[in-house]
């Protein structure tokens, strides 16, 4: 939101890259970084999409673009109500993100633990 001489202000956002980002959208967007394309379609930035090339250094510098360029390129390709309404949004991008790390240990580990119970039941382990 730029200020305008009666102190009221506008929105900028989804003007593309000729949007002025506010200061406070300024810094680093962990649902980009750990979303990557998914993030890229869910806030229109197709440039994300770089991040499924199946080459792995790719994916890599790619997450780390989005988290530094995140906010300001979500801000510029999508209309936004508010800065509120884009933070709240973003930082639920970030819990998915941390849900998407989090839920393969868990898999993992209970498929470990389902696993050495069946075999304990039927003898093939001892505990």
């Amino acid at each position: 939101m730029l200020p305008l001489a009666d102190n009221t202000t506008f929105n900028t956002s989804g003007q593309g890259p000729s949007a002025i980002v506010p200061p406070e959208l300024q810094g680093w967007n962990w649902g980009a970084c750990l979303l990557t394309w998914v993030w890229g379609i869910g806030n229109k930035v197709w440039l994300a999409l770089i991040a499924l090339i199946p080459i792995p250094l790719v994916g890599l510098v790619m997450a780390i673009i989005l988290g530094i360029k995140g906010n300001e390129w979500a801000w510029q390709s999508k209309k936004w109500d508010s800065i509120e309404q884009f933070q709240r949004k973003q930082r639920i991008w970030l819990y998915w993100g941390i849900a998407s790390l989090i839920a393969p240990v868990v898999l993992i580990i209970g498929i470990i633990l389902i696993t050495a119970g069946i075999l304990g039941y039927y003898g093939y382990i001892k505990f």
